[in-house]
């Protein structure tokens, strides 16, 4: 292409011309600046018009106060790479740039129709059908992407942008990662857009695949169906711990005209883990054209169960579907030898047959899983390893249980029940403890929260006072059963690792010496629920008896610091 040719042979002139005196009117290379479209985070995106030729086109140029460092200089340089060997009808085209001389620019596709951002934000949300296509166009983009070797890794509305015709054009690959090249994003940093970010993008904990760029597209499916992304938060890290942590929400508890297959594409691309994610882009795509098929399939098959009372030329008037299934463009009956013959597609008692098997599908589509259905259905969910995917049968396993009460299932069910319950409270008690700053919400999570605090700090027979305590307080508490559970799994751990120590007089002695040292710090509130503790548990048996005494002595002491010193542990204690 002329412009490419003509835009790298400017190189060598583009430092005499520039610059002028008006920001938004200057020239760079064989460009006519016009006025900006976006800033970003290495440059700024103008309207632009080349010379030569007078092709409208958008050209990035690298920000001043930039070209100095290295980095971002070879990101900008990378991301001219990336683009020059990514041809795609869904991917903004690249046309040529300069890396020389003062500045740094390339020119691409001008796409007019605003982006996906924008558009989201003027209709509050889009249709199912709207959302299906865009995604469709997405995941192409994304597979061609892929296939080269490239990761988008900052997928989100603004960077879809629309042409005036409504195709979707995929842009600014400013962080993207071409894993056939050096990688310039140090090891352990973050980068992205928080809203979309994937868990492994947050922890490190899994390398950045494609299907990092799914969970994002997952995140911008969501936001096209309900006018906001899947988690939302007033601090940046309350949202990534969202991400890393909290089960998604489901679109229909936003949109209830979001197809069921198509909500549950989304829960699957929003998945923790990154290999519980479709395979890839392409399997997306494949997903998203199916789910459009089963969805028109229904609803065609409920129209005309609908408009089935108003005989044959209503059903194919409204149901096209149904005209060419019963013949309803007839052939001629002026062949020879076939006057008065009805075709067997006219016959009533045909027509009569083609209605049921239509209503028999309506019906089919709309009815409710058999129990063994639902069951098998709930045990596969129950099976997974991701422990969200489970949270996620929340509502179904709630709906077997008011459904099927008598079922032989029932109490399996039930137990499913308590085990999703129980995620969801260990999700915020971790949130709890990652944002101090909030109140528990019930006694539950403060007893837990409570009993957690003597643990991290070492006391693990406070700790276990307080979670036995909690067997008590919370008992007569359906609502709190979740926290109880979590007590008494506690209550074992901790028994266990006691256990596994071998010697327990030798623990005794060790847990007493910890209430000595606390106390001789000045922390002696914690040292005496030290020393209650040890009473508690180890009181009455013989063998215990001696440390025992030594333990009461302290207790019971104004000044333990005159037990300590009078009545000092056995030195082995130490």
């Amino acid at each position: 292409m002329e412009l490419v040719r003509e835009t790298v042979s400017s190189r060598h002139h583009c430092a005499q011309n520039c610059m002028s005196t008006d920001s938004d009117h200057r020239r760079i290379g064989p460009f006519q600046l016009e006025g900006r479209l976006g800033v970003g985070g290495m440059g700024i995106v103008y309207r632009a018009t080349y010379l030569k030729g007078g092709q409208k086109v958008a050209l990035k140029v690298l920000a001043p106060d930039l070209m100095a460092e290295k980095k971002v200089a070879q990101r900008f340089e990378r991301e001219m790479e990336i683009l020059k060997k990514l041809k795609h009808p869904h991917i903004v085209k690249y046309y040529g740039g300069s890396t020389a001389g003062a500045q740094r620019y390339y020119a691409m596709e001008l796409v007019t129709g605003g982006s996906l951002e924008q558009k989201i934000r003027q209709e509050g949300r889009l249709t199912w059908e709207q959302t299906v296509d865009y995604g469709i166009q997405i995941a192409k983009a994304l597979q061609h992407a892929h296939d080269a070797g490239v990761i988008h890794r900052d997928l989100k509305p603004a960077n879809l942008l629309l042409t005036a015709d409504g195709v979707l054009k995929l842009s600014d690959f400013g962080i993207a990662r071409d894993t056939q090249s050096t990688a310039l994003t140090a090891a352990g940093k973050t980068v992205g857009t928080m809203a979309y970010m994937a868990p492994e993008q947050i922890t490190g904990k899994h390398p950045i695949t494609r299907r990092t760029d799914l969970y994002a597209l997952g995140c911008v499916l969501f936001e096209m169906l309900t006018g906001r992304p899947p988690f939302q938060s007033e601090t940046q890290p309350e949202l990534l711990f969202k991400h890393i942590e909290e089960e998604p929400p489901s679109v229909r508890e936003f949109n209830m005209d979001c197809p069921i297959w198509l909500d549950r594409l989304i829960q699957e691309l929003l998945a923790k883990e990154p290999q519980d994610r479709p395979f890839d882009a392409l399997n997306v795509q494949t997903r998203l054209e199916d789910v459009r098929q089963r969805t028109y399939a229904g609803e065609s098959a409920l129209r005309a169960a609908a408009t089935a009372g108003g005989g044959e030329v209503t059903l194919q008037d409204r149901h096209p579907e149904l005209g060419k299934l019963i013949g309803r463009k007839k052939k001629s009956k002026k062949k020879q030898g076939m006057e008065g013959f009805t075709p067997l597609y006219e016959r009533t008692w045909f027509l009569g047959l083609c209605l049921l098997a239509v209503i028999a599908i309506a019906t089919w589509l709309a009815w409710p899983k058999s129990e063994q259905q639902l069951y098998a259905d709930l045990k596969e969910a129950m099976q997974h390893p991701d422990r969200t995917w489970r949270t996620a049968a929340e509502p179904e396993v709630r709906a077997f249980l008011e459904r099927f009460p008598e079922s032989p299932h029932t109490a399996e069910v039930r137990a499913w029940l308590d085990e999703i319950q129980e995620i969801s409270a260990e999700r915020k008690i971790a949130s709890l403890e990652l944002f101090p700053n909030r109140q528990p919400e019930n006694d539950g999570q403060r007893l837990y929260l409570e009993a957690r605090r003597f643990e991290k700090e070492g006391d693990r027979l406070g700790a276990l006072e307080r979670y036995e305590a909690m067997q008590v307080l919370l008992e007569n508490k359906p609502d709190l059963k979740p926290y109880l559970s979590l007590a008494r799994k506690r209550i074992d751990a901790i028994r266990a690792s006691i256990h596994s120590e071998g010697d327990q007089v030798q623990f005794v002695r060790r847990e007493i010496a910890a209430g000595d040292d606390l106390y001789l710090t000045g922390k002696s509130l914690q040292a005496r629920e030290r020393w209650r503790a040890i009473l508690k548990f180890y009181e009455g048996k013989p063998e215990f008896s001696v440390l025992m005494e030594l333990a009461r002595r302290r207790v019971e002491s104004t000044d333990a610091a005159t037990a300590i010193r009078e009545f000092p542990l056995p030195p082995e204690a130490r």
